[in-house]
């Protein structure tokens, strides 16, 4: 089983305490999560990945508008490599555990995505990125099932390539994908507000073209972009909407360097 990597740094490492962290996120954002009612409808979602002082709140949203949604039978979590991986993407079918619990891996559906990208668990050791997300899947679901996946090269032929795959192997399974990225990064506010608010709008337009236009021609530090557009593309570039944009200055004051943040999700 996968054990923690940033546990007591990005987020709480007792259960207790994370928990409560959790709940103060969905305080400071868009309230407690409500019943679910009706047909789900969401195939896909989009959530930031630092530290819970930070994103936390805005993360609320996407997990807010899931549990609303209705629970799916797995969840895909895509996220950017931070910390050099070999591979263009690669899975892991090896459980996670955090401070809530194990949080364990569809393993019907990795066996046949096995088959198609690599399977790694120890690519998955240290990337914080997935992991920050899954203490949220545990708050809304009781027993989630996921299959974590990390994107090495994230331009748009490898998000076709692992698009493809994740509608092969989840083919007949009600699956949500949830791509973690952050925004901009380390720009004043005011630029990183304008620079986040126009990539939002293309996640936001369904096309994925224009995401990959809009990184290339305004230089953006998006981080994840191409588990973004990986998202669209297994959700068929369906138009979404836009949650919440926010960024770190919330949590520091500090408006001279930011990281932008933002929430979207994509209805069927």
């Amino acid at each position: 089983m996968r054990v923690p990597a940033v546990a007591g740094t990005f987020y709480p490492s007792e259960a207790d305490i994370l928990k409560t962290a959790i709940e103060n996120s969905f305080r400071a954002g868009p309230g407690a999560p409500k019943r679910a009612e009706g047909r789900r409808r969401i195939s896909a979602l989009v959530a930031p990945h630092a530290g819970y002082c930070y994103s936390g709140s805005c993360a609320a949203y996407t997990y807010k508008a899931l549990a609303e949604d209705g629970l799916p039978e797995a969840y895909i979590v895509i996220g950017p490599d931070h910390v050099g991986v070999p591979y263009e993407f690669v899975m892991s079918s090896e459980d996670f555990y955090t401070p809530l619990g194990p949080c364990r891996v569809h393993q019907e559906i990795a066996m046949k995505l096995r088959q198609l990208i690599p399977d790694d668990p120890r690519a998955h050791v240290r990337e914080h990125s997935i992991e920050v997300q899954l203490p949220f899947l545990q708050y809304i679901d009781p027993n989630p099932k996921v299959i974590p996946i990390i994107m090495g090269r994230q331009n748009k032929q490898s998000a076709e390539r692992l698009a493809n795959a994740i509608r092969t192997a989840c083919a007949g399974h009600d699956v949500v994908v949830i791509a973690s990225s952050d925004l901009v990064h380390y720009a004043p506010k005011s630029l990183a507000d304008t620079a986040d608010r126009e990539f939002l709008a293309a996640v936001a337009s369904g096309n994925v073209d224009e995401v990959y236009d809009i990184v290339r021609r305004n230089n953006l530090t998006v981080c994840g972009y191409g588990p973004i557009a990986t998202a669209m593309l297994a959700s068929n570039s369906i138009p979404g909407t836009v949650l919440r944009q926010t960024d770190s200055s919330e949590c520091s004051g500090d408006k001279e360097s930011v990281v932008g943040y933002g929430s979207v999700a994509f209805y069927r």
